[in-house]
């Protein structure tokens, strides 16, 4: 890892910049998309040429394609990452203003900490670990209830369910990917996931008969230029920002990006996609960070692999 010395303030800080702003944007560029695109088919488009030019991008640089038994893994994990989270991530956004969306995959952690602690016994439950479960638990549950009066509309149940399962499908992978054997570069294993992932995607969208209602002509400039976004800053750019950041600088500097995305997310709904922010939001946002926060600062190893892909293609 270099020193500060070795390198220009401004590279950091453009770094840094990217992975907090720019991904905690495309949650905004994913809702406008899929009221135009059908949301299989927009995922799929996203990491199909994401994952095509990380894949050519590393072969060009002399990297080793990977095995048949890495193809293997990496398609287990695209099955787990992009089909089931990042689908049924598109798939909400067409029911959950997208800041909210942001802050109900940010209990991925949750879901991790959980998984270490019944399944792997890596963790135990520590008091400091059941309160963060805890809060986080109370943030979904602000965000859900129609009980509480609070202002506000609640979170769509259908949505808000689609990416509870997403989150627990993304936890599944990160255990998962410690046993698996992948590429050895970051670059590499995340371009094969992705590519692997929007041939998956794809498929998937024709079974459920997305391409029948799909009309590329009727889709909109602004629809297009969100999957352009998606595809070459959030996915492209997103990740050769992080892969120079991670290392530069700390793990734990980098992780920051998990509190930030979601507000970022939240404010960019706001003020640019019309969406709403009253007590019930900044509640429910609260909790889930605080949370996601007590969680990643208990932790003592995180799941870096699996990781790379998720900071790669976040949304």
């Amino acid at each position: 890892m270099g020193t500060s010395a070795e390198r220009p303030i401004w590279k950091t800080l453009l770094a840094f910049g990217i992975i907090y702003f720019v991904w905690g944007s495309t949650f905004l560029a994913i809702r406008v998309g899929v009221h135009e695109v059908p949301p299989l088919i927009l995922a799929s488009m996203r990491f199909l040429v994401a994952g095509l030019v990380l894949y050519l991008w590393t072969v060009a640089r002399g990297e080793r394609s990977p095995s048949r038994r890495q193809w293997m893994s990496a398609s287990l994990l695209a099955l787990l990452i992009f089909v089931f989270d990042y689908g049924l991530l598109f798939w909400a956004e067409q029911r959950v203003p997208s800041g909210l969306a942001a802050v109900m995959l940010a209990l991925i952690p949750v879901f991790i900490a959980l998984a270490e602690i019944v399944f792997l016994r890596t963790q135990k439950l520590t008091a400091r670990l059941g309160l963060a479960l805890l809060i986080g638990i109370g943030g979904v549950a602000v965000l859900m209830s129609r009980s509480l009066n609070l202002g506000g509309a609640p979170i769509d149940k259908l949505g808000a369910l689609a990416l509870i399962a997403a989150s627990i499908t993304w936890s599944l992978a990160a255990v998962l990917t410690r046993k698996l054997e992948l590429p050895p570069s970051k670059v590499m294993s995340s371009g094969a996931q992705m590519l692997v992932g929007g041939i998956l995607l794809a498929l998937a969208g024709g079974l459920f008969g997305e391409f029948r209602s799909f009309h590329p002509g009727a889709v909109s400039r602004e629809a297009w230029l969100c999957l352009i976004y998606l595809i070459v800053a959030g996915s492209i750019i997103g990740f050769t920002a992080y892969v120079w950041l991670i290392h530069h600088e700390s793990p734990t500097k980098v992780g920051t990006y998990a509190y930030v995305n979601p507000v970022v997310a939240v404010i960019i709904g706001y003020f640019f996609g019309g969406e709403g922010f009253g007590l019930r939001t900044a509640l429910g946002t609260l909790f889930v960070l605080i949370s996601v926060v007590l969680i990643t600062t208990t932790r003592a190893e995180a799941p870096s692999r699996v990781a790379a892909v998720k900071e790669a293609t976040q949304s």
